[in-house]
Order: structure tokens, then C-alpha cells, then sequence
């Protein structure tokens, strides 16, 4: 059986997408991220929650501010990127969910009433989002360089709050000369499927 989605799509979000290391100096708009948003907002999450946040780091002032706490790996492609996003998690996501989840509004209190509850949750939902995120960048036609290689304390005190988790930091645009590595081996279905 063939997916619905064609070869060629199938090539652009998945098999010959890359983590991006490079990029070109090309920019990259307010108006494609919405794009982005836009499609990807539709991704299914529990209780339709919303937690991700975007912050967009667009002026030199907060990039200098940001790769100081990128690890040394990561600094130069964070610096360079076009465009750089910080996503995370909102743990009062909740406050939302009367209008989110219409037909079944006391679920913000019934289920999401204790901070440790909200916490979990919004990770969770939130990197899910995260996932979408990446995807719906390669659908617009452009490479993501997510990473995790960062001091998530810092970076939540320079740019966030305390009801703000940070979950990554994505580099967008264009990929330049030699912008992947080698493709690793992924597991194969047998390893990572079981029929019970």
C-alpha cells in the first residue's frame, strides 16, 4: 500500500529533510513563520491543548544575548541563522482550555488544577508541537536545525518567565553549503513495531 501523500512531498518533509548546520543568508519572514503556524496549529494534542510558545529572536542585540547560552557546538550556526526560534512549554496552558475545548470547559479546573499536573502536560503537548513546528518548516521549503545543546536556565531567565519552559531552540532558513551531516541509520520496522 503507497501513502496518499506523494513521493515527492514525502521526500521534502521526511526522507530528504536534514537537520540544517548552514544556512544561507537568504531571510526568512514574519509571514512564512505565520504560514507555518498556521498549518501546523491543526496537529492533534490532548484536551487540544496549545502550550508551545514561539519566541522569535530576530534582532543582533538578543542573538548575542541567546548563542552565549548555546553550547559551544552550537554557538557559530546559531549566530549565523537567519532566523531563530525558542520554543517552549506554557505551564498555565490551561487558562486557554474554556476556549479551546468549548463543549467540555471545566476540564481546565477538573484536570489541570495542580501546577505539577500542568506542568507535565504542557511538556508533553508542547513537544509535540515542536515536532509539528519542524515539519510544517520543511513544508515551507526551508531547513530546521533544532537543538537541545543549550543551557535551558539561562535561556529561560534571559528570554522567558517561570510559567515558561524552555523545550529547544530552532535555527530556520535556507541550508548552505554542507549544511548536513551523513544521514545515521534509523531503526527498521521490526525493531520499533510490535502486533500484539
Amino acid at each position: 500500500m503507497t501513502l496518499v501523500l506523494d513521493s515527492a512531498a514525502q521526500d521534502l518533509l521526511f526522507r530528504e529533510a536534514r537537520t540544517a548546520n548552514t544556512f544561507t543568508d537568504e531571510p526568512v519572514t514574519d509571514e512564512q513563520v505565520q504560514a507555518i503556524y498556521d498549518l501546523v496549529k491543526y496537529g492533534p494534542t490532548a484536551f487540544n491543548e496549545t502550550p508551545m510558545r514561539v519566541t522569535l529572536v530576530r534582532s543582533p542585540e538578543a542573538r548575542e544575548r541567546l548563542v552565549k547560552h548555546m553550547a559551544e557546538g552550537n554557538q557559530p550556526k546559531t549566530a549565523d541563522a537567519p532566523l531563530v526560534a525558542i520554543l517552549s512549554a506554557d505551564n498555565e496552558f490551561h487558562e486557554e482550555l474554556p476556549r479551546l475545548l468549548p463543549h467540555f470547559p471545566q476540564a481546565k479546573d477538573m484536570f489541570f488544577a495542580e501546577r505539577p499536573v500542568r506542568e507535565q502536560s504542557a511538556l508533553l503537548n508542547a513537544a509535540l508541537q515542536a515536532a509539528y513546528f519542524i515539519v510544517g518548516v520543511r513544508a515551507a521549503g526551508l531547513a530546521a536545525g533544532p537543538m537541545t545543546g543549550a543551557d535551558f536556565a539561562g535561556i529561560q531567565k534571559e528570554f522567558l518567565d517561570d510559567d515558561h519552559t524552555p523545550l529547544m531552540v530552532v535555527n530556520i532558513g535556507k541550508p548552505g553549503e554542507d549544511a548536513a551531516f551523513p544521514r545515521s541509520p534509523r531503526l527498521d520496522y521490526d525493531e520499533v513495531v510490535t502486533t500484539i
